[in-house]
């Protein structure tokens, strides 16, 4: 019971957002997988050694209902486990899940070293950042990432970016740039569409939590709006996120949740009576999608399966 008590208290860092955005969360929990796995004593075989992975493995999908990273990478461990009938041995189990562990991680770090080198060609060289100008929403490790790569190669541009509500993430954002030295025009969510307007936008570029296999993104609440008002000002409109936060199972008719958040995040003491709706994220169609920036190019989001399919086939 003790292993299983750690185990539920790591979840939580992931359910109250200890842990923040995607690829961190899918990081983490493939690290909380592994740590349990090494606490696990009292299995006599690898029917049962599995057996409490899976149950492992539900409790870490549960903390976080939208995060096919996450999803991916427990399923890539425990598959393959399963594959090779291994000759049950504890030690043995336990150092091939760490190897699988290593390698999920490394193919995440590569997947956003190669966006970056792809999303920054995006980006052009102009003369000064005034003459272009950049527009963000939330946090996403896979968008600084461009953006610092095509700064690191010496390309100007400004950036805005929105403090996103309730949790604010978007403050991460802005202090991340600011010390690359990129400035930073900071606005609220309600003034998207004014931001757009009132500055000459070159382009817009959001992150992902996961993508389904008709093209629809799922992206913190707010990037529809973003999409529509990119869409009425005729601004390019890119999705960047490694291919690991495609969800296979949306091909099979599964639909992907939007997880509705603690009230606690916009009210602590709301007055009686009063309903408070808290959804994190929502979905943008892929018809407001100029295209995804992944490790395996830019394309349209309705491609999404076929690359992943090519790319990682084990996870199909």
């Amino acid at each position: 019971m003790v292993e299983i008590k750690q185990l539920l208290k790591d979840a939580e860092k992931i359910k109250s957002l200890e842990i923040q955005g995607a690829t961190n969360v899918a990081l983490s929990a493939i690290d909380f997988l592994n740590s349990y796995a090494q606490r696990l004593t009292d299995c006599n075989n690898a029917e049962d050694f599995l057996i409490k992975l899976e149950e492992a493995k539900e409790i870490l999908f549960n903390a976080r209902p939208t995060e096919p990273a996450l999803r991916n990478g427990l399923n890539f461990i425990i598959n393959r486990l399963k594959k090779p009938k291994h000759e049950f041995k504890e030690d043995h189990f336990l150092e091939l899940i760490d190897r699988y562990k290593n390698k999920y991680q490394t193919m995440i770090h590569n997947s956003k070293k190669k966006i970056a080198e792809i999303g920054a060609r995006r980006i052009p060289f102009v003369e000064s950042d005034d003459d272009y100008l950049i527009m963000t929403h939330c946090h996403s490790s896979v968008v600084t990432g461009i953006l610092l790569e095509a700064r690191k190669q010496g390309k100007h541009f400004n950036v805005i970016n929105t403090e996103t509500q309730p949790r604010l993430q978007g403050r991460q954002t802005a202090k991340e740039l600011l010390d690359a030295g990129i400035k930073v025009y900071h606005v609220v969510d309600s003034a998207m569409r004014w931001a757009v307007n009132h500055y000459e936008v070159n382009l817009i570029l959001i992150g992902a939590d996961s993508v389904t296999s008709e093209g629809t993104v799922l992206n913190k609440i707010g990037s529809r709006l973003l999409a529509l008002v990119a869409h009425e000002e005729h601004v390019p409109f890119y999705v960047a996120t490694p291919l690991l936060k495609y969800n296979p199972q949306t091909s099979f008719g599964v639909i992907e949740k939007i997880e509705m958040r603690e009230t606690s995040e916009i009210w602590e003491n709301p007055p009686a009576g009063l309903e408070i709706l808290n959804p994190a994220f929502e979905t943008v169609s892929r018809r407001y999608i100029d295209g995804l920036i992944t490790e395996a190019g830019i394309f349209a989001s309705s491609h999404v399966h076929n690359y992943f399919e090519k790319l990682y086939p084990d996870m199909i």
